[in-house]
């Protein structure tokens, strides 16, 4: 397993067992919620700063200069069925935002904003992806 499929799986555990902040502009709830990139830095780092319950801003600085859960947020945003925004100032995909819009729009289909299953089924399929991906074996040279 890859360490992003590992971080993957982490934070699966930890929105399943917490639950799943879904409106607001917080990270993180007093009764253990957590927004998505909360839950990633947490499966990161093990922890959840202070600033995740009252400082958004911060938090989001935190996330973002945090290259291993920026990975993590990478590919949950790969495996989502929209493409990810453009950042205006740098032209970047802005993969925080296409969690958050995901997270905050209603399905199509459905008609329901995704619920705590939809989040671990693409935290799954983000975690294979990743592991196929990273851990293929190196090319072997034929004797």
């Amino acid at each position: 397993m890859s360490s992003t499929g590992l971080i993957l799986e982490t934070t699966r555990d930890i929105v399943n067992y917490h639950g799943l902040v879904t409106s607001g502009w917080h990270f993180a709830h007093r009764d253990g919620r957590l927004h998505l990139a909360a839950a990633i830095y947490r499966a990161v780092t093990g922890t959840t700063p202070d600033s995740f319950y009252k400082r958004p801003q911060m938090a989001l600085l935190l996330i973002e200069s945090n290259d291993t859960v920026m990975e993590a947020v990478r590919w949950i945003s790969a495996v989502l069925p929209t493409e990810p925004p453009t950042d205006m100032e740098t032209g970047a995909d802005d993969h925080l935002v296409h969690l958050d819009r995901w997270l905050d729009e209603e399905d199509f289909f459905t008609g329901r904003r995704p619920n705590v299953s939809d989040v671990i089924g693409v935290l799954i399929r983000a975690e294979q992806t990743a592991d196929n991906l990273t851990d293929v074996p190196a090319p072997r040279i034929a004797a």
